[in-house]
Formats: structure tokens, sequence, C-alpha cells
């Protein structure tokens, strides 16, 4: 993959999720947060602190993040990584409970494509990690000056910064984890539950 893709050269970029298998009729889509800015700016850092919470709240979360650099996370001599090398441009793993998927893709791929191909209706929200100049609601860590990374001003839910920030939108500081939680609970209410998953 990535780089390394040997006999079987990638045909556009790569995708890897890892999926707790379910399924429910719910039809609605899933609803998607980004969180966005510069490089190093702590956003892998948050949103590793924005889960639990949500988490503790009921939600069931999925994750997305861009690589804008591209990435390689299979493992060489694995079977996974040899049945990609000798040429097949989508690789599925199943174990019991769990379901890993390695896949070329096109490089214009976005977050809805991989809701509706790869999520079941089972979710609560999306949390992506990039994306800054699509439309998605998102949410911006800024460390130094608002501007410091080009972003869309179409959806912006909050801010989250230690430094002054003169916009109509919240502003929260990067130990707010709670509050930043709170407001995309309020925007984003978890879905109704059918009778068979409350008592599974």
């Amino acid at each position: 993959m990535g780089d390394k893709c040997g006999a079987g050269s990638c045909r556009g970029a790569s995708v890897v999720l890892l999926l707790e298998k379910g399924r429910s009729a719910n039809l609605m889509p899933i609803p998607i947060v980004s969180f966005v800015g510069r490089s190093n700016s702590g956003k892998t850092t948050f949103i590793e602190r924005v889960i639990p919470e949500l988490v503790r709240a009921g939600y069931k979360v999925a994750t997305v993040k861009h690589a804008g650099h591209g990435f390689d996370l299979d493992t060489e001599g694995k079977d996974s990584w040899r049945h990609k090398q000798a040429g097949a441009s989508s690789v599925v793993i199943l174990s019991k409970g769990s379901m890993a998927v390695f896949a070329d893709v096109s490089d214009q791929l976005k977050v809805e494509d991989v809701r509706d191909r790869l999520l079941d209706d089972t979710y609560d929200l999306i949390i992506a990690e990039g994306w800054k100049h699509e439309g998605y609601p998102k949410i911006v860590i800024v460390r130094d000056q608002l501007g410091e990374v080009p972003i869309s001003p179409e959806g912006l839910l909050a801010v989250v910064s230690d430094k002054p920030v003169d916009l109509t939108v919240p502003l929260f500081g990067l130990d707010d984890v709670s509050a930043v939680a709170a407001l995309i609970m309020k925007q984003f209410p978890r879905r109704a539950r059918s009778e068979h998953e409350l008592e599974a």
C-alpha cells in the first residue's frame, strides 16, 4: 500500500478502516463533524479526549482521518500484505466482531463516501480529522492565530484555542473538552434506538 505497492501497483489512494459488525433499519445519514487545524495543532490529541466523553454519554462513534502524505498500515509479510502485493485491489480481513479493509480508492474519496460504503446505521456520529476545505460542520483548533491554516467558513461550529479569537461562534480553551463534547451532543443528538438494539 502507499509507496510500497509492488506487483499489484496501487491505483489511487488507499483506505484502512476497522469496523464493528452490526446493522439497523435507521436510514438517516450518520452526521459528520470535522476537527481541523494546522499540522501539529493538537487535533488528534483533542479528538482522543473528546471520544470518551461521547462514549460515556452512550454515543457510538466512528473516526476518519485524512492522511495527506499517504500511509501504510499493513504489515510486510502478513497474509493481507501478500494478497495486496499479488495484485488484489481490495483485501478484507474478518474475525469475530471486527473487520479490516485494505482497498485502493479514488483520490477524491470524501467522508460521506466512507460512511455510505462502510459504516452501518448503528453509529451516532463520525468524527473526521482534516478536510478543512470541505463544508462539513467543523471545529477549528487554533494554536497561534486564526488564519494560520485556511479553512472553509461554511459549517463552523466553534473554535478551540487559548488565544483570543474574534468570531461569532463559541470559543473554548484547549482543556474545555467536556464543553466541546456537550456542544457536539447538542448539535448531533443520539439517534433513537430500536427495541432490538436496546436488548442487544
